[in-house]
């Protein structure tokens, strides 16, 4: 290969996974700007510990179990390639990865993934889970779980063997995020004042919308990098087409979700069409490179009405989601990969038997770990803070801080 195509290919992407990485300035600011001024500081501070502390498992041990080179004849299961990073040999030339990218590069593009599973449950749980159950759950969940299901697929395991297609996470990482949630939000219960007496679901305004929406332009940035850079090359022809699907079926989403709400609820609601663009651009993450302009719109259009009804199901069955993350990264990270079978380039009905089955059971694993990670944690330690100190904000009482002081001119 030649080598100025070698650099180029992994000059992209370096900046992809700089992209990837600025996609936590726009989880911090979502989250923030979606909930109550008083536990700003909690939530940034999860936030921070959620790329830290992934990053560093993700090199301890994590992407040798992501990548494990699982062996002819395995199971493609489990494997583990050892501890650490060490680079392999020609680790640094055109021989590695069809001459996309270096080792280097390849282990930090994927470790700006992993911390996103949790980022996705920081959200949801907000405003009334202890942080220092959180951490555990984080350093478990993140070390652990999103490793050996992405080694199922995009580590050669079993199920990429069986011809399941995720190109850049709708189920991988948006729905092992987005499972996680849903038991998180089921077994803390929810906010306090979130339900009347009569069971009806009460909005708990956040308090800065123009916080959130600079969030949720923030994250289409970096999805631009999220998708493009799973091309895994600067090839020219593929990588502008995922950009263009990307952008159309967020764009989609957005007013999939608005025309929807605004129907039913008779007002033009900016937050649902902040996760109506979330919702399309997860929806077309796991098949981004196989879909046509027309197929994206219809995607994310798709994923826009998705979003309002299962925001609508979620305050039904009276569950707590302060920002409405596993309406975006569940439901529509299992319709995108379900799409992958009805859409694109390898639409089919054997297709869609096969994302079906990848889902349910990556659906049963990431369920059943995170019930056993958070119910010892509850019968340890308890997951919810007291009724005083959420009620008096998580930043005054587990953090000592006030995110806005009010500054007194002496």
């Amino acid at each position: 290969m030649d080598a100025g195509l070698f650099t180029a290919n992994n000059v992209w992407m370096m900046v992809a996974t700089a992209l990837v990485f600025f996609m936590h300035t726009g989880f911090s600011f979502l989250e923030i700007g979606l909930t109550r001024q008083k536990n700003t500081i909690n939530i940034l501070f999860k936030n921070i510990f959620i790329i830290t502390g992934g990053l560093l498992l993700y090199y301890a041990w994590g992407f040798n179990m992501m990548y494990p080179g699982f062996e002819e004849g395995s199971s493609g299961i489990f494997g583990f390639a050892g501890f650490g990073i060490a680079a392999p040999e020609n680790g640094m030339t055109p021989e590695y990865a069809d001459g996309g990218y270096t080792w280097w590069t390849d282990f930090l593009f994927q470790g700006m993934f992993a911390a996103t599973a949790a980022t996705i449950v920081s959200g949801a749980v907000a405003e009334r889970i202890k942080i220092g159950a959180f951490m555990i759950f984080t350093v478990i969940y993140v070390g652990l779980v999103y490793p050996i299901v992405g080694a199922w697929k995009w580590g050669g395991g079993f199920l990429d063997s069986w011809g399941f297609y995720d190109f850049a996470g709708s189920t991988l990482v948006h729905s092992v995020g987005g499972w996680a949630a849903l038991v998180a939000i089921f077994l803390l219960g929810s906010r306090i004042g979130k339900f009347d007496d009569e069971g009806k679901a009460k909005a708990i305004p956040g308090h800065s919308i123009p916080m959130a929406t600079a969030g949720v332009l923030i994250l289409w940035l970096g999805w631009f990098g999220f998708n493009g850079g799973s091309v895994l090359s600067a090839d020219p022809e593929l990588t502008s087409l995922v950009l263009v699907t990307t952008s159309l079926a967020a764009a989609a989403g957005g007013f999939g979700a608005m025309i929807l709400s605004t129907i039913l609820y008779k007002n033009l609601d900016l937050t649902m069409f902040l996760n109506g663009i979330l919702g399309g651009l997860v929806g077309i993450t796991a098949g981004a490179d196989l879909m046509s302009p027309n197929e994206a719109v219809a995607i994310g259009f798709l994923a826009g009405l998705l979003i309002v009804l299962a925001v609508a199901l979620i305050d039904k069955l009276k569950l707590d989601d302060p920002v409405g993350a596993v309406a975006v990264h569940l439901v529509c990270g299992i319709w995108g990969t379900l799409a992958v079978g009805i859409f694109g380039a390898k639409a089919g009905g054997e297709q869609f038997m096969t994302q079906l089955y990848g889902v349910l059971i990556i659906g049963a694993f990431c369920v059943v770990c995170t019930f056993i990670i958070l119910g010892a944690l509850k019968s340890i330690m308890g997951l919810r803070v007291s009724k005083e100190e959420e009620i008096e904000g998580l930043d005054i009482h587990e953090h000592g801080m006030d995110a806005y002081p009010d500054f007194i001119n002496e």
